[in-house]
């Protein structure tokens, strides 16, 4: 089924331990995503249901794997922490037939060195939170690490109270974090911090093999793909909740869906994670915390900057400043198409901070707001009445006016490639979660199926359009572990 090749054990020993899954009592599938298993070039015809749940949860290791649970450190909530894969095996990565390479990796699959008081375990719903919230992020154009398949295992995982437990399977460019980094620069050992630096631009960014500073180059590559990710995050009001540096990825993926969250009523300062009572995480600060935690990579990157760590820390810290400046123009961009905007002027951030704050005061729903503003039949909901509104209506069309050779229909076909119709509003989540502990799948199917053309208007996806009723808001999301 697989096509394992295990690279990341080239990397010296003390970044893994060499062990296999947990053996499990009753493996069934619960979900196996046919539609990445053709992307990868996956063939599981010849294999039976149970032969593949066997495989899918680790109880049959497949041809070519080497099981390892990787080392890494982080900043947990902006506290140093060495950590590990407590609870996730990573078997190799799969060659497609086009000779791409990704990373699949067990979660909730047994006890690792790195596991400190936990049980290595999963439960089924926060595997199927992770299912479903990374496979909309990729229909939503995302960068995402994906699913393949959730397996129960027959077992019952305590935690506040008996839950099904399950497996995950995970599929990813590759899980080099920046905690990575963090773990290599706390051995002190300037070798072993190259062989992962060497290691990561092969993996990821071949073209900086041959950069004269590699370790700055590498340094500006993720700061590009960081600011990108986070720019999509806040395209579709998507919070992550542990933005901590062991879940910021090299690659550019979002990883770790834990108490993630989508935002319904536009607020800057919004927060869902149980465990983020500060509001470190909060949706508006999220390009902050990105900052914050490429400083933290770019530390680790010092020695093999410049050997002169006076020049190291200045170099680095130029390119640091850079993240923030580059984020807010990637914004003010990406807010511009979403008002329909092909051209981006200084002024215009003006308008849409203006738009934001009317939003925020008036609690209005983020995703349907700008679906609404593309349909003016919408906009005679009386929410829209508000004077302020119609003041800035009229502001945000004379605004389109201006648009040079773009016409009113370019503007709307902008705003609907860019503001997707629906996305897994946490309130569908749960309800989905709660019907498949009780062994309902039906609902996530159907919420599966409506996810996958988020950018297409659809009567079929009108019952998941709706924000949540006062009875039905989730306030609080929580890790799972």
């Amino acid at each position: 089924m697989f096509n394992f090749k295990s690279s990341y054990t080239r990397l010296p020993e003390v970044f893994y331990t060499r062990l296999a899954p947990s053996i499990v009592k009753n493996p069934q599938m619960i979900i196996l995503n046919r539609r990445l298993m053709a992307d990868l070039g996956l063939e599981a015809s010849d294999l039976t249901d149970q032969e593949q749940a066997a495989l899918l949860s680790g109880n049959q290791i497949a041809d070519g794997a080497e099981p390892i649970a990787t080392a890494y450190a982080g900043h947990q909530f902006g506290h140093f922490t060495l950590l590990g894969d407590g609870r996730a095996h990573l078997l190799g990565e799969h060659i497609t037939p086009e000779g791409k390479h990704f990373d699949i990796q067990f979660k909730g699959s047994g006890r690792t060195p790195y596991a400190r008081r936990g049980d290595g375990k999963a439960a089924l719903g926060p595997m199927l939170r992770e299912y479903m919230i990374s496979e909309a992020m990729f229909a939503l154009g995302i960068p995402t690490t994906r699913s393949l398949a959730v397996v129960t295992t027959g077992e019952t995982i305590m935690r506040e109270a008996p839950l099904k437990g399950a497996v995950l399977t995970r599929v990813a460019s590759s899980h080099i974090r920046v905690g990575t980094f963090e773990f290599a620069a706390y051995q002190e050992d300037d070798a072993i911090l190259q062989k992962l630096l060497d290691y990561t631009i092969e993996r990821h960014y071949p073209d900086k093999q041959n950069a004269k500073n590699k370790a700055l180059s590498l340094l500006a590559a993720v700061i590009e793909r960081q600011t990108d990710l986070i720019t999509h995050w806040m395209r579709v009001g998507f919070i992550h909740g542990v933005m901590n540096t062991d879940n910021m990825t090299l690659s550019g993926e979002t990883i770790d869906y834990g108490p993630c969250a989508f935002m319904d009523v536009y607020n800057f300062k919004t927060v869902f994670s149980s465990i983020d009572r500060s509001g470190r995480y909060a949706y508006g600060n999220q390009s902050f915390i990105g900052a914050w935690n490429i400083a933290r990579f770019a530390e680790t990157l010092l020695p093999l900057i410049d050997p002169d760590m006076g020049k190291a820390i200045k170099m680095a810290e130029e390119m640091v400043k850079h993240f923030q400046a580059l984020f807010e123009e990637k914004w003010l961009k990406m807010m511009c198409a979403k008002f329909g905007l092909f051209e981006c002027h200084k002024a215009d951030k003006s308008l849409i901070s203006d738009m934001l704050t009317w939003m925020q005061d008036n609690f209005v729903d983020f995703t349907n707001f700008f679906r609404d503003l593309a349909h003016e039949d919408s906009l005679k909901q009386d929410t829209y009445k508000d004077k302020i509104f119609q003041d800035l209506y009229q502001r945000w069309q004379n605004r389109l006016s201006q648009e040079q050779s773009k016409s009113k229909e370019d503007a709307i076909a902008l705003m609907t490639r860019t503001n997707p119709v629906i996305i897994p509003r946490n309130h569908h989540v749960e309800h989905v979660i709660e019907a498949a502990n009780k062994s309902d799948l039906k609902p996530l199917h159907d919420f599966l199926s409506a996810l996958e053309n988020p950018y297409q208007d659809d009567e079929r996806l009108k019952p998941y359009q709706s924000p949540p009723k006062p009875s039905e808001r989730v306030f609080q999301t929580f890790c799972g572990t």
